[in-house]
């Protein structure tokens, strides 16, 4: 039996990047201590969201935004030198070669770059501030292979399907999720749109046989007030652990391999597929 210790992350990160880079190392160095191996940080983590999801929303249009940062910049490097011999996922402002920004996220270990994806769903406003990402693809690390997904990538479930297909045991979701813009619950755990984060979390888990590491912001920003709910979710899409909506890490062991064989042994989602069923499903249906 071989197990993994994993770590979802629920914080408040702002426009500051050397406050963001403290907060970061002050995890990483928390998670060491706790022999987790694989962490997961917030969406924007790196320079923090958008002020709002609404251009025309108070000192929206006076923010710069967060700080465009290289694939191959020292941010990035920086990131990796802290994360050592732990596979680290981060999100960040990708300034793409192509001019564009991208609204990223990456993954690392002391060796550098293990994977990169381009959050390609973008909600309400967000496309006024970043470009779209292509595609979905998972890529081996030292905690196994992985699909990366960030915030609204989860509401479709062709995106995680595609990460499973393509042989992801872990997906992880980074997300700057918020609460809901109107009829907001004075109580953030009876929010409605965190109840929809929770259950595209366990869902995305259990119709993939996964195991899913959510990531998510955590306090306000902006206008923005984020639901934090930070989880580790089994591929049977039991929730493992979970911040609540407060700031925290929620963590959990595991053996990924075990898991997804116990899950997959009666009732194989992926096994028992009919693609020739719905044709017309775009994407990973057709795979």
């Amino acid at each position: 039996m071989s197990t993994l210790r994993m770590a979802a992350v629920a914080a408040e990160f702002g426009r500051d990047l050397e406050a963001d880079f403290i907060l970061v190392e002050q995890l990483i160095k928390q998670a060491r201590a706790d022999g987790v191996r694989l962490l997961a940080l917030p969406e924007a983590c790196l320079g923090g969201y958008l002020l709002s999801l609404d251009s025309k929303a108070t000192g929206a249009d006076d923010d710069p935004g967060p700080p465009p940062l290289a694939l191959d910049g020292p941010e990035i490097r920086r990131l990796a030198d802290l994360a050592g011999e732990l596979t680290v996922i981060a999100g960040y402002c990708e300034a793409g070669e192509d001019g564009h920004r991208y609204n990223s996220a990456v993954c690392v270990t002391g060796d550098g770059v293990l994977g990169n994806h381009r959050k390609v769903h973008q909600p309400l406003g967000e496309d006024a501030s970043y470009a779209s990402g292509a595609d979905f693809r998972a890529f081996d690390t030292p905690a196994g292979r992985i699909g990366m997904l960030i915030c609204y990538d989860k509401a479709f479930p062709e995106a995680a399907r595609a990460l499973a297909l393509d042989g992801a045991e872990i997906g992880v979701c980074i997300s700057a999720w918020p609460g809901a813009r109107t009829n907001a619950a004075a109580d953030l755990a009876q929010d409605r749109w965190k109840r929809r984060f929770d259950l595209f979390d366990r869902a995305r888990a259990l119709e993939n046989q996964v195991v899913w590491v959510s990531a998510n912001q955590a306090g306000s920003f902006g206008s923005l007030r984020f639901v934090g709910s930070a989880k580790v979710v089994d591929p049977g899409g039991d929730i493992l652990a979970d911040t609540g909506v407060a700031p925290g890490v929620a963590t959990a062991e595991i053996d990924v391999a075990q898991a997804l064989a116990t899950a997959r042994r009666a009732m194989g989602h992926l096994r028992d597929r009919r693609p020739e069923a719905y044709p017309h499903t775009a994407g990973a249906g057709n795979a």
